[in-house]
């Protein structure tokens, strides 16, 4: 697991994912087949879109509905090489192009479902606009803890992400979440328990897999069993994104 307090021009945390991916695996939450037909514990396969131009850029993007660039299509197609494996019992979208279209290149088998929780954070009066741009008026701004002016504020976006987790929670099996940066960090924090704003320590890269279930050991222990894992799984170069944090 990666786990990273990012600040703004942070680099995303590459890992060598095949070493992640075999420690998942050992630590026994990567599925296995022949589970001869017992309930498979929930693990939920969070996964943020592909690169796009305003994540390339560091602008943040709520409800506009940009694609996928042509990288960002790469690197979902890349990601699809390990969720192609998993059987999946449920795949849930968010509606917004760029997440939904992840989710179709990255071709897993079940059809996907949209939930509109899944949504990225509205940012409001500050879309289209960058953190260091926001901070020349507000210097101390972060969304985590002041939230978007006439867009989401972390009440809000609590209360969003703790109902969607609430109906996660009843369900069982592999469950893929095609969803976006903010977001995405926001429901691991409320995942374990923590605060919207300690959501500013799970920085999530483009098309990255992270996994969130429960402790075998302690099954009412809500985990993160991986954490930011980037699709790139080989010959794939890396890559800068100014502000990996933003959708």
């Amino acid at each position: 697991m990666i786990i990273q307090a990012p600040g703004d021009t942070a680099q995303p945390p590459v890992a060598d994912d095949k070493r992640l991916l075999a420690m998942d695996e050992r630590n026994g939450t990567r599925p296995r087949s022949g589970s001869g037909g017992q309930t498979a514990p929930l693990r939920l396969y969070l996964i943020r879109h592909g690169e796009t131009e305003w994540s390339l850029s560091g602008r943040h993007t709520g409800r506009t509905d940009m694609p996928l660039t042509r990288n960002g299509e790469d690197e979902a197609r890349e990601l699809g090489k390990y969720l192609g494996a998993i059987p999946f019992a449920q795949v849930l979208t968010s509606p917004l192009k760029r997440a939904r279209q992840t989710c179709e290149l990255a071709g897993v088998e079940k059809a996907p479902e949209m939930e509109p929780d899944l949504a990225e954070w509205d940012y409001g009066d500050y879309e289209g606009q960058r953190s260091v741009d926001i901070r020349k008026a507000r210097p101390d701004w972060n969304v985590y803890q002041d939230g978007c002016p006439h867009g989401e504020m972390p009440a809000q976006i609590a209360g969003r992400v703790d109902r969607l987790v609430a109906r996660l929670r009843k369900l069982d099996g592999n469950v893929a979440l095609f969803t976006h940066g903010q977001v995405g960090s926001v429901l691991a924090a409320r995942w374990i328990g923590l605060a919207v704003a300690e959501a500013r320590h799970f920085s999530l890269g483009t098309a990255s897999l992270s996994i969130l279930a429960f402790d075998p050991h302690q099954p009412d222990v809500p985990v993160i069993t991986l954490w930011n894992a980037a699709a790139r799984l080989g010959a794939l170069p890396n890559r800068t994104h100014r502000d990996p944090r933003l959708s």
